[in-house]
């Protein structure tokens, strides 16, 4: 049975506009469905993603996962990866575990589920489809200014703010 809700708009449309740079990954394929290692109850790992450098002046970088389809008024974070050094351009699989080593001051914020790291799709079973942006911000500061414990939604009106672009990847999923 699948739930009967209106498709969510894209959620970066509903941000302050910015440029766009190209992010590969060889997990995610955008549009398509996601792989059973980004599946909570399968691999439940953080896909490899790569992306073009951000415009001059990127200082850092954030990567994010979040679900606008999930059925509640704020979406799912899935991932909130901090500060990531400007010469990062990109993440293997795995990189979002509860406690990897990340480059540089980078660290990982809570997801919606709790843990500091990546947690991997994981809707109603029955629901509608969901989409999973995973989204690498280029940041106009070498630290976006907040610690490990800000929320996911500090993390991103943070980002509404020293965010100079912005690429992203879109896998689906549906149990």
């Amino acid at each position: 049975m699948v739930l009967d809700r209106p498709v969510a708009p894209d959620p970066y449309e509903l941000l302050p506009a910015v440029p766009s740079f190209g992010v590969t990954s060889a997990d995610v394929t955008d549009g398509q469905p996601l792989k059973d290692d980004q599946v909570a109850a399968h691999g439940n790992s953080s896909p490899q993603l790569s992306w073009e450098a951000g415009p001059e002046g990127t200082q850092s970088y954030v990567v994010t996962c979040f679900d606008p389809d999930a059925p509640t008024p704020s979406g799912f974070w899935h991932w909130v990866l901090v500060d990531l050094p400007a010469d990062v351009t990109s993440l293997d699989a795995g990189a979002g575990a509860e406690g990897a080593s990340l480059p540089g001051g980078a660290f990982m914020c809570r997801n919606d589920g709790g843990p500091k790291a990546f947690m991997g799709a994981a809707p109603p079973e029955g629901d509608q489809v969901h989409r999973y942006y995973f989204v690498v911000h280029a940041v106009k500061e070498p630290s976006l200014g907040v610690d490990s414990d800000a929320s996911p939604a500090v993390v991103s009106f943070n980002l509404a703010f020293k965010t100079l672009a912005r690429g992203m990847v879109v896998g689906t999923y549906q149990h």
